[in-house]
């Protein structure tokens, strides 16, 4: 089984940072062959160092977690890398808005389709994918065609800070705030309601993307894709990986399903990932079969809680979390 995408991808930091993009002055782009557009540009940091852009850009691909961040801020988008991962989280009209833009690239950096962005024609090309493989990625080549800003994650929970970045590399500056402050306001609202059934209690956390659904399990720390949402509510999640080596290997661990007694049963209550339709993966549905889940003292107290729509990469997107988040640890407050 092959590595599922979101084993790459990681995010970092639960405070919202502003734009690091900084206005550098005006002056005139000739085209040279690069989709450019005469006018206005300015210098913003990137993980590929300091870029000069656009200052309002007309054309732009994304790739990885930018896409769902310029379909909500409506960026003038002539192609986008495939987000499979997020499409349960998108409204109507961004879902409708992903399914007519060309197609530039798959899930992955090595499905990237380099002659395809180029026949795009654009003036910006906006790369999201990790840090970690962004190494994999022709940037000499991208640069060739367009400016090339790379904004991706180190770490699960990155996206807050990312997709201001991205919003504002697109000429969309201010985009995300609105967004941010609904998402809060709700944060705020579920901590406070929550404060007395969650408060003392050490949480584990069930992941979703081991590399192989048979003989290992996926245990998420905080600020990883399953926990850093429900974090916000005041749940808190115990321990840390044994071995951090960078990444998303910093929040999480895949140990042998031997070693889930050890992992797991001091939780007082445990959460886990399932898919959009409510349902394990396979990866999660192999543990919970397991004899050693199912004696797991917060298994067996009945406080193992499935969530929802952890794949969120966008503050819009994270409300819905919240909302699934609620519905999940409802129980606890009858208890």
């Amino acid at each position: 089984m092959s590595v599922h995408p979101l084993i790459r991808l990681a995010c970092a930091g639960v405070a919202t940072v502003t734009a690091t993009a900084l206005l550098a002055g005006c002056g005139s782009d000739s085209d040279g062959g690069k989709g450019g557009k005469s006018g206005a540009t300015r210098v913003i940091t990137g993980d590929n160092g300091q870029i000069t852009v656009p200052v309002d850009p007309k054309r732009v691909i994304a790739t990885g977690y930018a896409v769902p961040v310029l379909i909500e801020a409506n960026a003038p988008l002539v192609g986008i890398s495939t987000w499979p991962r997020g499409l349960g989280l998108m409204t109507g009209p961004e879902r409708a808005t992903y399914d007519k833009l060309h197609k530039i690239g798959g899930a992955t950096t090595k499905e990237t389709n380099y002659e395809a962005i180029a026949a795009a024609k654009p003036d910006l090309i906006i790369i999201g994918v990790p840090k970690p493989v962004l190494g994999e990625m022709d940037l000499k080549r991208l640069a060739s065609i367009a400016p090339v800003v790379a904004i991706g994650p180190s770490l699960p929970s990155a996206w807050r800070e990312l997709s201001a970045r991205q919003a504002d590399a697109a000429g969309r500056a201010g985009h995300t705030e609105e967004t941010r402050k609904a998402y809060q306001k709700r944060a705020d609202e579920l901590k406070a309601k929550y404060a007395g059934a969650v408060g003392g209690l050490d949480f584990g956390h069930l992941g979703a993307y081991t590399e192989n659904s048979q003989g290992t399990f996926q245990r998420e720390f905080g600020g990883s894709w399953g926990t850093n949402i429900t974090q916000d509510i005041g749940v808190h999640y115990y321990g840390q990986v044994k071995k951090k080596s960078g990444g998303s290997s910093d929040v999480s661990e895949t140990p042998s399903i031997e070693e889930l007694p050890a992992s797991l049963g001091e939780a007082d209550a445990i959460t886990y990932t399932v898919q959009d339709d409510g349902t394990p993966s396979a990866s999660v549905q192999y543990v919970l079969d397991s004899p050693l889940w199912k004696n797991l003292p917060a298994v067996k107290a009945g406080k193992a809680f499935p969530i929802r729509y952890t794949a969120a990469a966008t503050y819009a997107q994270a409300q819905r979390t919240l909302d699934v988040v609620d519905q999940a640890l409802a129980p606890l407050l009858a208890k």
